[in-house]
């Protein structure tokens, strides 16, 4: 027979293992991501949890941060702690592998770039489409007012301004051109939000403008969710294809000793189940199987991207998007006018 002192030292440390094990067991991440994923993210996360814990044992919470896409690589450069992030351009985590937060060769780390889907830039226009807007030159017609979100700060700004030009390029014109139809463009922006989600309650709730310039993914989203009946989906001649990059924030993950359920979040955003709750977003997955069986939600078009035309994200980056930039200088010219 044990002893009571005996018998009580053993249950004081039976229930302090007992309560203390759950907490080893349990683990939290946050994914910063961009403005237009939210609602991708809250269908992803919860899926990630019941596979995280099936395969280890393990119960994980998933945190998200949304805004404009470069507004959020600059909170984390500037020390939020992200376990990873899910940007739509590789520009934003180019920065924070120069921050020396993320390894140099991140493109590497996963399958396609470490792009788990794309998107491409279409238009979103009022019922019945008044305004006859059918491609790019028409967004920079006299009297057409268009919603687009800043390109400094938002990423789904900078493919439409990148998309936009190219339409030009793409079709044999000069520099030249495409800067001036660009600028033209612009001139016809009555309000630059910060993200693409703030220029689609713009467009959607506030009745300003004629045609949002948006991913192919929010204007299903407001079709189907917040406007049913009540807008258009233009696909344009050409556009651009809009890869969504995700790395592993690895100063971050080592500091807080979540660097696997990171790799394994990350990895599972290829997995078919989670290609599956990507296609039904209206992001375009990467699995080819999940991509046959949505075939009818992706209309084909033609694409180009930043690497393929217009001599890839550090060349336009500097080029347009830098202080004093093209972009910069378009938009005070449009101002002195």
């Amino acid at each position: 027979m044990l002893l009571p002192a005996l018998r009580q030292s053993l249950l004081i440390l039976t229930l302090s293992a007992a309560a203390a094990a759950p907490v080893l067991a349990q683990e939290a991440l946050l994914n910063v991501s961009y403005d237009v994923s939210r609602e991708l993210y809250k269908d992803i996360n919860p899926a990630f949890a019941k596979h995280y814990q099936g395969k280890t044992g393990k119960t994980v919470t998933v945190s998200q941060s949304h805004g404009g896409s470069s507004r959020q690589a600059l909170s984390v450069a500037g020390g939020l702690e992200a376990d990873i992030v899910t940007m739509n351009q590789a520009t934003d985590l180019d920065l924070l592998a120069d921050k020396g937060l993320l390894r140099k060769d991140w493109r590497q780390a996963f399958p396609h770039g470490a792009a788990p889907y794309t998107s491409t830039t279409v238009f979103l226009v009022r019922k019945g489409n008044p305004k006859a807007i059918k491609d790019w030159a028409d967004l920079a017609r006299s009297g057409v007012s268009v919603i687009v979100p800043n390109p400094k700060t938002s990423g789904n700004g900078r493919y439409t301004y990148l998309a936009a030009w190219g339409s030009v390029i793409s079709k044999g014109g000069s520099e030249a051109q495409a800067r001036e139809f660009v600028g033209k463009l612009l001139a016809n922006v009555p309000v630059l939000d910060g993200g693409g989600r703030g220029a689609t309650t713009t467009f959607t709730q506030r009745d300003i403008g004629d045609v949002l310039v948006t991913f192919e993914n929010e204007a299903e989203l407001i079709e189907n969710e917040v406007g049913k009946g009540k807008f258009d989906v233009v696909y344009p001649s050409i556009t651009i294809e809009a890869e969504a990059p995700l790395a592993i924030v690895d100063k971050v993950v080592a500091k807080k000793g979540t660097a696997a359920a990171a790799k394994a979040y990350a990895d599972f955003l290829f997995s078919p189940e989670a290609q599956e709750i990507i296609a039904r977003h209206n992001f375009r997955p990467r699995d080819a199987a999940v991509a046959a069986r949505h075939a009818q939600r992706f209309p084909k078009v033609k694409t180009f991207t930043v690497d393929s035309l217009l001599g890839g994200w550090p060349a336009v980056s500097k080029t347009h998007f830098a202080d004093g930039g093209v972009y910069d200088q378009l938009v005070l010219a449009n101002a002195k006018r």
